[in-house]
């Protein structure tokens, strides 16, 4: 375990797609969704922790989240958690963490992972990070993780390789020709069926010298803000200039900012079991079933006639369900959701409303 490699875990996000049990004030990462005994963000230090030193793991969260993740993450130092006083998207998230670590330790390399992403193959993943940190450090190459595509999803970002599809199955790391957002579903198929491309994990692995290049070039604004509080980190006035920065800060995400417009980004192709669980669906897809494909998490429940369907619901709860087939059914203490699980994109929108519409009538 090197003292030179660090972990940046991204800890922000609102979880507003795994609502009504993600909430503002209890996102998706604080939660144990899976009914394991550990949340999500405690998993991702965890996996972390097997290659990093845990005094060398960072957080950046939102203000509203630092006791969650005091409470939750004892063993990261206060120092370590980077709160940001507005959402500004993986940039400036990465760019604050990456020019504050450059005062403590500038030939570092870094881990940066979500903090809310589901892993089954941990041992396939130590090796990979193992790998891409080996890369990085050989020269100024931004790394990121590729996963090999099972199925024509709609719901994540796509890494389009340069060699050959023979060529990639011969080599561990591959040139990036392109990264392309969300898909549709016909061309999600084009992208599986060619070979060519493996679905964006968000997963990133490089020097701190190297990111720090990409931001002078690719983001030179953002870069010169963060880069202006060389003084301040670390010390008692770091808030006040973070408050400022984040005012003035752009929200834009690394991958259009940095990582479409750099000419020495890799992608190491894995395949360990991941999952960005973004939505109730992603989360069916990679749950245990019963003999009629139902994923039933943290009930007790009696069925009749059901299929192909979700049941989350509070322990020690019973639940009693007829004649479903491809449902979700998610209940809270305060909320009861009942849909098709064909239709939880529509259900975002409406989602919404219902939330104004409670928020205006408060």
């Amino acid at each position: 375990m090197q003292n030179t490699t660090y972990g940046i875990i991204m800890a922000g996000g609102v979880g507003s797609r795994f609502w009504p049990l993600s909430r503002n004030a209890k996102p998706k990462q604080f939660l144990d969704v899976l009914g394991v005994g550990r949340t999500f963000i405690q998993q991702t230090f965890d996996r972390l922790t097997k290659i990093i030193s845990p005094e060398n793991i960072v957080v950046v969260t939102s203000q509203s989240y630092k006791e969650l993740v005091m409470e939750q993450l004892p063993l990261v130092k206060e120092e370590n958690i980077l709160l940001e006083p507005l959402r500004r998207n993986t940039a400036p998230c990465i760019a604050y963490a990456t020019y504050k670590l450059l005062k403590k330790n500038p030939n570092a390399t870094v881990v940066v992972a979500p903090s809310d992403h589901l892993i089954l193959n941990e041992a396939e993943f130590e090796s990979t990070l193992k790998k891409a940190m080996k890369f990085a450090e050989q020269g100024e190459n931004l790394v990121t993780i590729g996963i090999k595509p099972s199925r024509p999803e709609t719901g994540y970002g796509y890494i389009q390789i340069m060699e050959t599809v023979e060529e990639a199955r011969e080599k561990e790391i591959c040139k990036v020709k392109t990264f392309t957002e969300k898909p549709n579903v016909e061309m999600a198929k084009v992208f599986v069926d060619s070979g060519e491309f493996f679905w964006n994990s968000g997963i990133f692995v490089w020097t701190l010298q190297s990111i720090k290049s990409a931001f002078e070039a690719h983001l030179p604004e953002v870069s010169r803000l963060f880069k202006s509080g060389e003084n301040t980190y670390y010390t008692s006035s770091e808030p006040q200039f973070i408050l400022d920065t984040y005012a003035e800060c752009k929200a834009i995400s690394i991958d259009y900012g940095v990582m479409e417009k750099s000419d020495n980004v890799h992608v190491i192709c894995a395949d360990f079991g991941w999952s960005d669980l973004g939505t109730w669906t992603s989360l069916y897809l990679q749950s245990e079933k019963d003999e009629k494909n139902n994923a039933l998490l943290r009930s007790s429940i009696a069925l009749d006639n059901v299929s192909n369907s979700l049941v989350h619901t509070p322990s020690g709860k019973l639940v009693v369900l007829q004649d479903l087939d491809g449902y979700l059914v998610v209940d809270t203490n305060d909320v009861l959701m009942v849909c098709k699980k064909s239709d939880e994109n529509e259900l975002k929108q409406l989602i919404n409303n219902v939330l104004l519409e409670k928020s205006a009538m408060a």
